[in-house]
C-alpha cells in the first residue's frame, strides 16, 4: 500500500519525518481511525502527530489495565533476591566491612567441602612444620610467575598472608592460571617453609552439583532478551517490531506461533534504552536524546505485548542509574509509563525472582545480572580469552557460578560496599543465569543451571567499531520450561 497516496485520498499530506518514524507494522487503517477520533484535525501528518496518537493510545491501555485489577498476570513471579538501596554515607571502614561479609561466607561454602573441613588460620598455618600437610581458605591478594614459570599465589585471609606455590607440572597449573585478584579459593598442600605452602589442590566456593535439570510440568516457554538502546539511531525498530509480533501470534509459520501463543514471560536484562553521555560523542548517534523520552518510547513498545506475558526486566550500564553495582531499580522520574504497565515487574541489577510456582512445583529461579563485569574476565582470564572470548558468555558465566560471584575482582566492576552484605555474591544456586551486554546470544549449561547471554537490538555503533566489538543483534533464545530445551529465534 502506498502510504502518502493513502492518506492523500483521506484528505491529509504526509511529512518526511512522518514516514521516517513508521515502520514496515505500521497499519494505515488503525492510525486512521485513531485520527478521526481527534477534535482537531492535521492538514499535514508529522512525527509529532504521530506521537500524540501513539501516546494517546499508550494511555488509554494504561487505564484499561489501571481498571481491571480482578488479574495480575506477575502473580506467577515471585521476588526472592532485590536490592533496596539505602542511601548513606560510605566511609573507609564500608569497604572493610564489605569484603569481610564476602569472605566470610564464601569461607563457609568453602568449609563444606571435605577437604577443607579442617582448614585452619594462616596465622596458625604458618607455625607448621614443614612438609605438613595443610588446608587453607584465603583471599588471593597477589599473583605472580616466576622466572622459572611456576605460579606464586598470595592468600590473605583476617590473620595474616601466606604464599602458595603452584608447579607448572601439576593439574591445578592451569586453575592458578585463571585465579584473579580478591576471589576466594580453598587450597590443600603442603608446608615448604614458614613463608610458603606447595599446593596439590584448589577449591573455589562452586555451586553444587544438584540433582539434573528441573522441569515444569506444564509447556510454556520463557523467552530472554537485553540491550534494547532504544533511543540509538542503530536501534533496530523493524527487528523489534517483528520479535513483537511474534509474541502477539501474528508472526512466523504455524509451529512458531504455537510456540508463541505458550509465551508466558518476557525477561529484558539491561539497557532498555541508550542512554545519555555514556560514550564519547554518544550525541551524534542519538535518535532521541531526552532520556525521558527514551523510557516513553520503551515503554510504547512494551505496551504493545500481549497483556498474558509476564515482563520482567532490570537495568543496565546505559540506563538512567548509578554505574555502581548493585543498581537500583529504574528511576520513576524517567521510567514512570514502565511502572504503569501492570504485566511489567521491574527489580534490581542484580536481582532473582521465582517464575511458575504452583502448589506441586516451587518454580524455576532466574538470577538476573545484566553484566558489566564481562569485559574485564575476557580481557583477564586465560582460558577465557584463549577460547573464544566475547564469542564464549557461556565461559564467562561458568567463572562466576564457580566463584559465587558476579564479580569477584575488585576492579572489574564499579560497586557500593554494603557493610552488612555483598549483594553480588550468589547465595543460592539458579535454574537459569541471564545476562546481556556483550551484544551476543549463547546459550550453556554448568551442572544444574542454563547459563543464557542475550543478544541486542542495535546495529554496531562508531564505539563498537573501535573497540572491535562485533554484536550479533536480533538473536532470542526461548526455553521450553516443560523440557528446558532451549532454541535461538531470529528476528532479521
Amino acid at each position: 500500500m502506498n502510504i502518502v497516496e493513502f492518506f492523500k485520498n483521506k484528505g491529509y499530506l504526509v511529512s518526511e519525518d512522518f514516514l521516517n518514524t513508521i515502520d514496515d507494522t505500521f497499519n494505515p487503517e488503525k492510525f486512521m481511525d485513531d485520527l478521526l477520533k481527534e477534535k482537531e484535525k492535521p492538514v499535514v501528518l508529522t512525527k509529532d502527530v504521530y506521537r500524540k496518537i501513539i501516546d494517546k493510545k499508550f494511555e488509554e491501555k494504561t487505564k484499561k489495565c489501571e481498571a481491571d485489577t480482578s488479574t495480575n498476570i506477575l502473580t506467577s513471579v515471585k521476588i526472592v533476591k532485590n536490592y533496596e538501596e539505602q542511601s548513606k554515607k560510605r566511609e573507609v571502614q564500608h569497604f572493610v566491612s564489605y569484603f569481610k561479609e564476602r569472605y566470610n561466607f564464601l569461607k563457609d561454602v568453602l568449609q563444606k567441602r571435605p577437604e577443607l573441613e579442617n582448614t585452619v588460620s594462616i596465622n596458625r598455618v604458618i607455625k607448621k612444620s614443614e612438609r605438613e600437610n595443610v588446608s587453607i581458605i584465603g583471599l588471593v591478594n597477589e599473583k605472580r610467575t616466576t622466572k622459572n614459570g611456576n605460579i606464586i599465589v598470595e592468600l590473605e585471609d583476617p590473620t595474616g598472608k601466606i604464599s602458595i606455590i603452584v608447579t607448572k607440572n601439576k593439574e591445578e597449573f592451569d586453575k592458578a592460571k585463571d585465579l584473579v585478584l580478591d576471589e576466594v579459593i580453598g587450597v590443600t598442600g603442603v608446608m615448604a617453609n614458614r613463608k610458603m605452602v606447595f599446593a596439590n589442590k584448589i577449591f573455589f566456593p562452586d555451586i553444587p552439583q544438584g540433582r539434573g535439570l528441573k522441569k515444569c510440568p506444564d509447556e510454556v516457554y520463557a523467552v530472554f532478551t537485553s540491550d534494547l538502546h532504544i533511543g540509538s539511531k542503530m536501534f533496530l525498530e523493524k527487528n523489534f517490531s517483528k520479535f513483537i509480533k511474534w509474541l502477539n501470534c501474528e508472526l512466523g509459520d504455524e509451529k512458531q506461533r504455537e510456540i508463541a501463543k505458550k509465551v508466558k514471560y518476557l525477561f529484558i536484562v539491561g539497557d532498555l534504552v541508550d542512554g545519555i553521555n555514556i560514550y564519547p560523542n554518544q550525541e551524534k548517534e542519538l535518535e532521541i536524546k531526552d532520556v525521558e523520552e527514551q523510557y516513553n518510547a520503551c515503554a510504547e513498545y512494551l505496551s504493545q505485548i500481549r497483556d498474558d506475558i509476564s515482563i520482567i526486566l532490570c537495568g543496565g550500564n546505559h540506563d538512567a542509574l548509578r554505574l555502581t553495582e548493585p543498581q537500583p531499580k529504574l528511576n520513576k522520574k524517567f521510567a514512570k509509563r514502565i511502572y504503569d504497565l501492570k504485566n511489567v515487574l521491574v527489580v534490581s541489577n542484580p536481582a532473582m525472582v521465582n517464575i511458575h510456582s504452583s502448589e506441586n512445583f516451587k518454580g524455576f529461579d532466574v538470577l538476573l545480572y545484566h553484566g558489566f563485569s564481562f569485559d574485564y574476565y575476557v580481557a583477564n582470564v586465560d582460558s577465557i580469552r584463549n577460547n573464544g572470548g566475547y564469542d564464549r558468555a557461556d565461559l564467562i558465566m561458568k567463572f562466576l557460578l564457580q566463584r559465587r560471584h558476579l564479580a569477584p575482582a575488585h576492579s572489574s566492576t564499579l560497586y557500593i560496599p554494603d557493610p552488612n552484605k555483598d549483594p553480588l555474591v550468589i547465595d543460592k544456586t539458579p535454574d537459569f543465569f541471564v545476562a546481556g551486554h556483550i551484544h551476543k546470544s549463547k546459550v550453556g549449561s554448568y551442572k544444574s543451571t542454563t547459563t543464557i547471554c542475550c543478544s541486542c537490538w542495535q546495529a554496531k555503533t562508531t564505539f563498537q567499531e573501535r573497540v572491535g566489538h562485533n554484536p550479533e543483534p536480533a538473536r532470542v533464545p526461548i526455553v521450553n520450561l516443560k523440557t528446558r530445551q532451549t532454541k535461538i529465534l531470529k528476528f532479521e
